[in-house]
């Protein structure tokens, strides 16, 4: 049962401990519309002048695109333990390039702070405060630090304390602050905290202290960024050791130089810290990337890593040893395993790694260890009947593992109820399927209970994801009803008319589903959290197309079944009375595709006649034509205008296709990506006709664009149709010989399929390419596969082969772009091109562009 996707940018978003009319224009005023259009008719740079003018400084939109920029976001929303309280945060406004611009180090696939000893974040709460879920009042907090800083939340189990991370570049701070929730106060906790590897910070299990990781520092001094180099970085193959796929990743080592400043500020010191901030170390400083308590408080589950580093995988991949630590003494009491480095693994998205992998500490036991391991060498190539089995093993750790699952399919996890109950998940990417088994833990011998055998890619069959809630320990446990006979299930809600999210009470012994709660037209409504344990008391957020998410509480019994928490204000109002609608359409092989098509406020086709368009859009593979039809999304949702989607061009006259389908099927036997040109393209002139049908959009006036994959696609829709005037292209991957171990979701490597790869690269295909292509690159793509030197080679191609082609690399910037001076530069550049390009393209300009 898989996890419900994540919430969408700048929505509210809830945590478990763990969205009217348009009123008419006066009598004698011109339509909106109108008085947009004369704005537009004014003369302004060409893009060419654009670039003139400023390639050596950053660029501002116009008024309209800045103001997006600068919308409020919602606050973000995290439940204390037992559902009655819960922590707002606030985000503040976009960072500016002098905070993107500070020193990080990339080292191992990681990238962070030197001074603070944490990730690269530049984005951190600005304002903090606790809410009353009962009666929606609020309560403010004494004490606490300025600027605020906050980069992570934890509640303590017995929910009279919670901490949060503090980082503040400009002092070095990397903290701990403790918030006394009776008092409403907060002081500091401890300083010199280590996230560089993640969070660094776990409530004990009786809410008396925290496990924590210090800094350290390396047994030897830094070497100097500057050092001489002592010889040359040596890399050998293995002889037989066959055929392994290597991704290509970002921030590799370099030299030794790299691995020794990658100890220097990964190495932690683990410790107990009480609530008067007295601290004890537990064991020795070492390369931890990860240390959990039992649920017990007894033990302590600890990963660290160990030489030989790699310069070709990132740190995910080096060796390491999972051992379990006494929680007083820091001594290693069992090794669990020794797992050497995996510099590659063998062809195929289900391939994994051999030995213990995803070893946690079993919820519902004070200290059981459990963990997957391949049956098969981690081949799915290879035949076998069982390809994972799952094991478990209780403290003192002296008894063999004991078997608790051999699956047929790849382990995806455990979610802890009991002893009779847990839901174990397996899934297999080839062939889509997941199943759901419920298991009893206490009586491993017993027979698993298949609960869901689907396809993933079939939504409308998903069954949705069992609720938790936190234990008296801390940890995330199935919710049950009062008689321990049924669960809940919260799910999305797919169907043919759009998303509708909902709660399901589920028998566990008779296996039949009772629907409590279904989101009703005309808003969507998304369960957040189960309020206590019939089902029946919600927390859920509820939008419409004209409203924003604001938090509820829906409760069945009440005299007054919703309520309203929160009332966080249209970020856009400007932009309130933009038209939404959830159109279906159909390709020439049948399959059905879905789009939300936006429509500036105050258009009137009759009146207005047909639009410019951008559509922006992500393509997917499937297996299945059926699921690939199915719709996606819903019409209810709100229409929020975020700067990172195409929405904003709303605001400057266009019509929006928003995430129009754009499905690569390859059914049975046949791989989606060997008639990947065929399908998209198939795809993209479906939607040009259905708008042209009806009468909303301007075929000869069309921009197709799209962020990373997105990026990909619209390469190669502008090498292989003439459907569109331009395209925007943003941080993508455009030679796949540069990818050549498989990219997105392509399992087989070059070798296998050199046709399918140089075929896709439109890189190939650059001298076909004879419409205005805008691509933008961040400088420091961190991304696999997206290197800027992608993005580099593909312009210089264009600009070779004599076609219309710039290029924007962003300084400082990664895969998604963070600084509020590159989102503004991001949107100007993409401004300049679509209105020179597509709003002002005529028959005459396209003809001579032939």
């Amino acid at each position: 049962m898989p996890a419900p996707k994540t919430s969408d940018p700048g929505r509210p978003v809830a945590t478990a401990g763990s969205g009217r009319p348009r009123p008419s224009a006066p009598r004698g005023a011109l339509p909106a519309l109108a008085l947009a259009a004369l704005a537009w008719a004014l003369p302004g740079p060409s893009a060419a002048q654009a670039g003139a003018e400023g390639a050596s400084r950053y660029r501002e939109p116009v008024a309209e695109l800045r103001a997006i920029v600068d919308a409020p976001r919602a606050p973000q929303l995290t439940l204390s333990p037992r559902r009655d309280l819960a922590a707002l945060v606030r985000m503040p406004d976009l960072p500016g390039i002098d905070v993107v611009a500070q020193p990080e180090l990339k080292l191992a696939g990681l990238r962070f702070h030197p001074r603070v000893h944490a990730p690269s974040q530049f984005t951190f709460g600005s304002e903090l405060w606790l809410m009353d879920v009962a009666s929606g009042s609020e309560r403010r907090i004494a004490g606490l630090p300025e600027p605020l800083g906050l980069a992570g939340l934890a509640w303590s189990p017995d929910q009279r304390h919670f901490v949060f991370n503090r980082i503040d570049r400009a002092s070095g701070a990397n903290e701990l602050w403790l918030v006394d929730v009776a008092a409403l106060r907060a002081r500091r906790l401890v300083a010199g905290l280590n996230t560089v590897a993640g969070s660094a910070y776990s409530w004990l299990p009786d809410s008396r202290g925290l496990l924590v990781r210090l800094q350290a520092g390396s047994p030897g001094p830094l070497p100097p960024a500057d050092a001489v180099p002592t010889g040359p970085s040596v890399q050998q193959t293995e002889a037989g050791a066959g055929v392994r796929s290597i991704r290509t990743f970002q921030d590799l080592l370099r030299n030794e130089n790299d691995a020794l400043t990658l100890e220097h500020y990964l190495v932690s010191q683990p410790a107990r810290v009480d609530l008067q901030g007295k601290v004890v170390r537990v064991g020795a400083a070492a390369l931890y990337t990860s240390t959990s308590p039992s649920p017990d408080g007894r033990f302590v589950l600890a990963q660290r890593i160990e030489r030989p580093f790699s310069y070709l995988v990132p740190l995910m991949r080096f060796p390491r040893v999972v051992e379990v630590l006494d929680a007083t003494s820091g001594r290693s009491v069992h090794t669990v395993a020794r797992l050497p480095l995996v510099e590659g693994l063998p062809t195929g998205n289900d391939a994994v790694p051999t030995g213990v992998r995803s070893v946690a500490w079993r919820a519902d036991a004070p200290a059981t260890l459990a963990w997957a391991e391949a049956q098969d060498g981690g081949d799915p190539a290879r035949e076998a009947a069982v390809r994972d089995a799952v094991f478990m093993q209780a403290a003192p750790f002296s008894a063999a593992p004991v078997k608790l699952a051999a699956l047929g399919s790849r382990y995806g996890g455990i979610t802890w109820g009991r002893g009779d109950l847990a839901l174990l998940d397996e899934a297999w990417w080839k062939n889509r399927r997941t199943k759901t088994w419920r298991i009893a833990p206490d009586a491993p011998a017993q027979a698993p209970q298949l609960l869901v055998d689907r396809s993933f890619e079939d939504r409308y069959a998903d069954p949705g994801s069992a609720a938790t809630l936190t234990d008296a320990a801390g940890r995330q446990r199935l919710l049950t009803s009062a008689d321990g006979g049924s669960l809940f299930l919260l799910g999305e809600g797919a169907s043919p008319e759009g998303d509708r999210p909902f709660v399901d009470r589920y028998d566990l012994a008779t296996g039949k589903s009772e629907r409590l709660f279904h989101s009703q037209a005309p808003y969507y409504e998304a369960p957040q959290a189960l309020l206590d344990d019939s089902g029946l008391r919600l927390l859920t957020t509820r939008e419409s197309p004209a409203e924003p998410g604001n938090f509820y509480v829906r409760d069945a019994g009440a005299a007054e079944p919703l309520r309203a928490l929160t009332r966080f204000p249209h970020p856009t109002p400007q932009l309130r009375d933009v038209r939404k609608e959830q159109i279906r359409y159909k390709r020439a092989d049948g399959v059905e595709l879905t789009g939300t098509l936006y429509l500036p406020a105050g258009y009137d086709a009759g009146r207005d006649g047909p639009l410019p368009v951008l559509m922006w859009a992500y393509p997917q593979e499937f297996k299945s034509a059926q699921a690939a039809s199915q719709v996606t999304n819903s019409p209810y949702r709100f229409n929020r205008i975020s700067y990172w989607g195409p929405l904003p061009f709303l605001a400057r006259g266009f019509a929006v296709l928003d995430d129009p389908s754009m499905p690569i099927v390859g059914e049975g036997d046949a791989e989606p990506n060997d008639t990947y040109i065929a399908q998209l393209t198939a795809s993209a002139q479906a939607a040009v006709d259905e708008l042209a049908r009806r009468g909303v959009g301007d075929p000869k006036r069309v921009a197709v664009g799209g962020h990373s994959y997105g990026a990909f696609m619209t390469a190669n829709l502008l090498a292989h149709t003439r459907l569109f005037k331009a395209g925007i292209a943003r941080s993508g991957a455009y030679n796949r010989t540069l990818t050549p171990f498989g990219f997105q979701s392509e399992e087989r490597n070059f070798w296998q399929a050199p046709e399918t790869y140089l075929t896709m690269s439109p890189f190939n295909h650059a001298d076909r390419i004879k419409d205005a292509l805008l691509l933008i690159h961040g400088e420091q793509d961190n991304n696999s596969g997206t290197f800027p030197i992608q993005s580099e080679r593909m312009f210089a191609a264009v600009k070779g082969l004599g076609g219309n082609a710039r290029l924007v690399m962003l300084p400082n910037e990664s895969h998604g772009y963070r600084a509020r001076e590159s989102i503004l530069h991001m949107l100007a550049e993409t401004d300049d091109w679509l209105q020179e390009y597509v709003r002002n393209a005529t028959a005459e300009r396209a003809q001579a562009k032939n």
